[in-house]
């Protein structure tokens, strides 16, 4: 097991979870976004009013692109499991 070995799996980790994270983020980060120009508008400064549209938002985008982070999980999953007999050697 080599340092270059090392750094390849913690790159290939903090790339599988950025990619896999990153969607929902995003959309969190955008709706939030939305809701706060919304009160800032209309004067509406209800704490709880972000919430109920994060979560549909993010429940949908789990729905749209579970398969895709199932998907992607698995194949790094797999890239662990086949790495591992460079780890014993």
């Amino acid at each position: 097991m080599t340092d270059t070995f090392l750094i390849s799996i913690a790159k290939e980790s903090l790339l599988t979870a950025l990619k896999v994270a990153a969607p929902v983020l995003i959309v969190s980060m955008l709706v939030g976004l939305l809701v706060s120009i919304l009160q800032a508008v209309t004067q509406i400064q209800e704490q709880t009013l972000t919430f109920v549209p994060k979560m549909i938002a993010i429940v949908i985008v789990f729905l749209i692109l579970g398969p895709w982070m199932v998907r992607t999980l698995v194949n790094f999953t797999e890239y662990m499991i086949n790495s591992i007999i460079y780890v014993v050697k």
